[in-house]
């Protein structure tokens, strides 16, 4: 008996090995079949500059493309399937609420091997966010369609936003940047929203919203500096 389970320990961790082996071989091709997807449909638009806007109050996330003229343009607006909480940001640890400001996504965000399809981190919490002190990690773009203060897809569209993001970097991208808005900041929104208790802090996001839309480019924050 003793002789049978000192072989087990033995054995145990060529066991781990394969088994994560094979966890980074299904990774790699979920990747490979996502990029030679993506790729067909986007055609001269694959591996270009990209940013994302996210509208909670509309669930939408849009997918911005850099063309060759350095003009930005909205490539596709996406559904998010799953999201939990209220408009207003993340404070702390564990309270459900997906967070709104400007964060950055690097290489090192992406995550082929994760649980829920494909993911990459937003980069919550940024500087601003520790200067007032609110916690919270690992905050996610992902697929598997349900999620808790994260933002949740549907596995099709998480391997387009994905890759796209991902061939962002192969071109010299540094950082793919993820605006995160309440709602739509018109003057006409803001109006009806100034008795709410995030008013201040909106007001702080909403230069961002107002670059964006009348440049049709990506805000260049200081939130992360």
């Amino acid at each position: 008996m003793l002789k049978s389970f000192l072989s087990f320990l033995l054995a145990f961790p060529l066991l781990f090995s394969g088994l994560n082996m094979c966890s980074s071989q299904a990774a790699t091709d979920r990747v490979a079949t996502a990029r030679k997807n993506v790729q067909a449909e986007f055609g001269e638009h694959f591996g270009k500059p990209v940013f994302i806007r996210i509208i909670k109050d509309d669930r939408d996330l849009e997918l911005w493309v850099q063309e060759a003229d350095k003009s930005w343009r909205i490539l596709k607006t996406y559904h998010i399937f799953g999201m939990s909480g209220d408009l207003g940001p993340k404070t702390a640890e564990g309270d459900e609420q997906a967070p709104e400001g400007f964060y950055r996504v690097y290489p090192r965000s992406m995550n082929p091997r994760s649980s829920y399809h494909l993911s990459f981190n937003i980069g919550y919490p940024n500087a601003y966010d520790l200067s007032l002190g609110r916690t919270g990690s690992f905050i996610m773009v992902h697929g598997n369609i349900l999620s808790i203060g994260c933002f949740a897809m549907t596995d099709a569209r998480i391997e387009e936003i994905y890759t796209l993001v991902n061939e962002a970097f192969k071109v010299g991208t540094r950082y793919v940047p993820v605006q995160v808005y309440p709602f739509r900041m018109t003057p006409e929104r803001m109006l009806e929203e100034q008795e709410n208790e995030h008013y201040e802090f909106w007001q702080h996001l909403l230069p961002g919203w107002q670059h964006t839309e009348a440049t049709d480019t990506p805000y260049p924050d200081k939130d992360n500096e």
